[in-house]
């Protein structure tokens, strides 16, 4: 970093097994990706192409090799991946895949049902010559998902090759292991959380509240994913206890505690 500051969280460094941000690009221009890359490279681990944006993506080759150059990975979201697989296109998507020299991929079921005995082949399938993403859960607010079935889930699709499972939220953050005023599930979030390692989770947080809540939960080595472009830096500085959000999580207990009660009495004092 810029300089030096006592009491900032470690952060590993890319390429990062944990603490992955995943920016979600849903139409940057080339200019706005150069941009992008200039203020944030540096703190992104990969790029979604959100849902089929790439179909319709000027300069797709150009900014892809872009990301690559920058050392970030680009990837196409899910929704593509399902739109190849409801046409019976599956080798059709990995060629495309080949075009493009990506070597990450997601494999989701959020818009569609797929046999799940068959969706973990893929996963395997595409494992042996790629990085997987796997996504867990559905776009469908009304489609409810016991706990034991998103774990059951989850650990199959790790079992089978995934890198990192993809809980769901959308880019909204109202759905899957999000409430539909945006707030964190917790019961459901912390069932999952004690059979499958949080570390192989990669939470959609697309709202500040839900950043903090699982920068709170987990601390600054969370996965977090469908990040805005414009939020990379912020997010950081959420990870890093340099936003008020985060001020007091990462301090010495009883430095932090000294500063809040200084703050309490303060508040308090009726000497303006």
């Amino acid at each position: 970093m810029n300089f030096e500051l006592p009491f900032i969280p470690e952060r590993s460094i890319k390429p990062r097994q944990k603490g992955i941000t995943m920016m979600m690009d849903k139409g940057l221009s080339l200019t706005e990706s150069v941009n992008f890359i200039q203020a944030s490279a540096h703190l992104t681990d990969v790029v979604k192409f959100g849902f089929g944006t790439a179909y319709v993506t000027n300069d797709l080759q150009k900014k892809i090799d872009l990301y690559k150059e920058a050392g970030i990975r680009p990837y196409f979201g899910g929704t593509l991946f399902e739109a190849f697989y409801a046409r019976n296109k599956v080798d059709d998507y990995l060629r495309v895949l080949d075009k493009y020299k990506l070597d990450l991929v997601e494999i989701s079921d959020g818009s569609i049902i797929i046999n799940h005995d068959e969706k973990c082949e893929l996963i395997h399938r595409m494992a042996k010559d790629r990085t997987v993403f796997s996504e867990v859960g559905s776009k469908d607010a009304g489609i409810l998902i016991s706990p034991n079935k998103w774990i059951k889930m989850m650990s199959k699709e790790l079992q089978a090759g995934s890198w990192k499972v993809i809980a769901e939220g959308r880019e909204a953050g109202n759905v899957g292991v999000f409430r539909p005023n945006g707030s964190a599930h917790t019961i459901l979030i912390n069932r999952i959380i004690a059979k499958v390692a949080p570390e192989s989770i990669l939470w959609e947080a697309p709202q500040k509240n839900q950043q903090v809540w699982f920068i709170k939960l987990f601390g600054a080595e969370v996965n977090l994913g469908n990040i805005g472009h414009n939020d990379m830096i912020p997010l950081e500085c959420l990870r890093l206890g340099l936003r008020g959000d985060t001020f007091f999580d990462f301090l010495p207990g009883d430095y932090a505690e000294r500063l809040k009660q200084v703050n309490d009495d303060d508040a308090s004092s009726d000497d303006f």
